[in-house]
């Protein structure tokens, strides 16, 4: 199937030949018709599967028939997320497809200054990409009017409720007007995405292609063991050893982040760290710096993990395991975009076995392990010796003096008398009396 036989404008063909795609992915196959024929949709997808461009396509499409009657544009898209990351990355291609048709759109999240975002409301813009916590800051200043939206999109919704966004979701929903379409991406089918599906979807046509492969197949996966305390000379051994220019690692909090930047830096690997506690525009600038080459490593923490586009990523190391095993999938999905080849290497201690024996239950399959002479799983602790044991025939001097004891002892011997001990008047506690000359 091509693009052309789903029914798009020749301006959005146009834009999908510069991107260098011919032929759809099976998200895209299936869900731009469920999308043009109005139907609400709940879809399996992961993320590296082209979903954005699943319900982008359409959406553009559709938006671009015809301009609403009113000069100031209002948003008739809107399509939530879990993280700024992510709002960036559907932003951009929102923007690449809409320009075509002379749409405009925006992003909003939260750790950057409001007011900016409330200026570019104010201009008019047909679509937008949000964080559900900012937007509903928004709808409750009334610094935005979602009552012309005509497509809902929850994008990853598992990762928004693993979030805590349930509430504000719902909340934003109250704001939108009876008449829309809602579009539910989520990579799992946890209990609560199906009730949120049950809340905000009218009769959805299901799909799902992700099970079908749940990882790429373009990406080698291995496991090293390794002592936690040697993890980070594990990592620094590797990026020497195999020369690698550009690597994502991931950590699991971002003190460790922090740390392990500052660790690799000392060995002299040109490293930087991104996280929730640094700005957006730290983000933004760290990983413009990162895409262009000028550091090696950018460690992470799982904030990062569905967000991130980067072009010819060729390796991602899991420093700690994530505690959700689906973050694994997500994490290693960084690497291997677009059939190009990846290697996802998980640097694994003995208290991580757990965690990686829930991943691989999710993958169905077994990570191949791979060792290092240089580090032995369980290395030996240096300057410690081990104590002399000396090895004796007969019975040890102790043991000949406690036998002689209890042969010259008599066979019974008298009771002690108890000591009686008279008992002491008891000092009284009063009034001092005074001395008389």
């Amino acid at each position: 199937m091509s693009f052309e036989s789903l029914g798009l404008r020749a301006e959005l063909l146009s834009a999908i030949a510069t991107q260098g795609y011919t032929t759809p992915t099976p998200i895209q196959t299936q869900a731009i018709p469920v999308i043009f024929a109005g139907h609400d949709l709940l879809a399996g997808a992961q993320t590296g599967t082209g979903k954005t461009a699943a319900f982008a396509l359409p959406i553009v499409q559709m938006l671009g028939k015809e301009f609403p009657k009113d000069k100031h544009r209002r948003p008739r898209a809107l399509v939530l997320v879990p993280t700024r990351e992510l709002a960036a990355q559907v932003s951009e291609d929102l923007q690449f497809y809409g320009r075509r048709l002379s749409l405009r759109s925006t992003m909003i999240y939260g750790g950057v200054n409001i007011q900016a975002q409330i200026e570019r409301l104010e201009r008019g813009v047909d679509m937008v990409v949000a964080t559900p916590g900012r937007l509903l800051d928004h709808a409750e200043r009334e610094t935005i009017d979602l009552s012309t939206v005509e497509f809902l999109v929850l994008d990853e919704a598992d990762r928004m409720l693993d979030l805590g966004f349930i509430d504000a979701i719902l909340k934003v929903a109250e704001y939108l007007p009876e008449n829309h379409q809602t579009l539910l991406f989520s990579a799992t089918y946890s209990t609560s995405i199906k009730e949120l599906a049950d809340e905000l979807l009218d009769k959805p046509k299901r799909i799902e292609v992700a099970r079908r492969q749940i990882t790429a197949d373009a990406v080698t996966q291995a496991i090293y063991p390794v002592e936690r305390s040697r993890k980070r000379e594990m990592l620094s051994h590797l990026i020497r050893k195999g020369e690698w220019n550009q690597v994502l690692v991931f950590v699991r909090t971002r003190y460790g982040a922090d740390k392990l930047t500052e660790e690799l830096l000392f060995d002299g690997i040109k490293t930087a760290a991104i996280h929730s506690n640094k700005s957006q525009s730290i983000r933004t600038r760290t990983l413009a710096e990162f895409k262009k080459g000028e550091f090696r490593v950018l460690v992470a923490t799982d904030v990062a993990a569905r967000g991130l586009d980067i072009e010819h990523l060729p390796h991602v190391v899991n420093y700690d395991l994530p505690q959700v095993p689906e973050d694994y999938v997500h994490r290693i999905g960084r690497t291997g975009r677009a059939g190009e080849n990846g290697v996802a290497l998980s640097l694994v201690c003995r208290e991580e076995q757990p965690l990686l024996t829930a991943i691989e239950k999710l993958l169905k399959y077994t990570i191949p392990r791979q060792t290092i002479a240089e580090f032995p799983v369980i290395a030996v602790r240096r300057s410690v010796k081990a104590k002399e044991v000396k090895t004796t025939t007969g019975p040890t001097k102790s043991k000949k003096r406690v036998a002689q004891a209890k042969a010259n002892a008599p066979s019974a011997t008298p009771p002690r008398k108890k000591k009686i001990v008279e008992e002491k008047p008891a000092i009284k506690v009063g009034r001092r009396v005074s001395r008389t000359k």
